[in-house]
């Protein structure tokens, strides 16, 4: 069972997106905040599996509560559900650790599999935003893969490559005949090489140094 909490500031909001995801059996909604300072207080009493968090909210905002929810509640996702696709938004929500970025207009299927896919570790951007942030990689340029080459291992490459494609620690495992443990182990110590706090960040350095093409 995946626990997740909803938050957004319109109660009709929540009230709605916990109708569609109480549909899926796999899916607990375990409470809904309506701010992100109320979020942040109820992930450290409930410890959901997923937050699925608003961006403009009165008070603390969802890029403040993401930023400390990641930062204290490490093993709880943030998937941002949201009307804004503007790039000071998308940029800012993962950098402050979000694992994903949807428009409201998901429809309920593609919302459902993208919680299951975000809990598994894959990362999940709505296609209208995508654009830009590849758009933004793009613009910045791609340094030679050496660049990477000098900082990571072969196998880390090798699975940093395969984190940027989207495939769960435990797929990576699967396909390198590997623990899905050590998988993890190998994930922390990219992370901490490249200096970033999660897979999405990572995700995008690999794109960056033209690990991944850009579609």
């Amino acid at each position: 069972m995946i626990h997740v909490l909803i938050c957004d500031d319109q109660e009709i909001v929540c009230e709605g997106l916990a109708k569609i995801l109480t549909t899926d059996d796999e899916l607990q909604v375990v409470g809904m905040a309506h701010d992100g300072a109320e979020a942040v207080e109820m992930v450290r009493t409930l410890h959901p599996d997923l937050v699925l968090m608003d961006l403009k909210m009165p008070g603390i905002n969802g890029i403040h509560a993401t930023r400390q929810i990641r930062g204290d509640f490490p093993q709880t996702a943030v998937l941002v559900l949201t009307t804004y696709d503007d790039d000071e938004w998308l940029f800012d929500a993962i950098r402050s650790g979000a694992s994903g970025y949807l428009l409201k207009d998901t429809p309920r299927h593609e919302l459902i599999q993208a919680i299951k896919g975000t809990v598994a570790g894959k990362t999940f951007v709505d296609t209208a935003v995508a654009g830009k942030l590849m758009a933004d990689i793009a613009h910045r340029g791609a340094p030679a893969q050496t660049t990477l080459a000098d900082v990571l291992t072969d196998r880390e490459l090798e699975i940093l490559i395969l984190i940027a494609r989207g495939y769960s620690n435990g797929e990576i495992a699967q396909r390198l005949f590997l623990s899905e443990g050590t998988v993890k182990n190998y994930g922390s110590t990219i992370f901490a090489k490249l200096n970033v706090t999660d897979r999405t960040q990572a995700a995008v350095l690999a794109y960056r140094y033209g690990l991944i093409d850009i579609p």
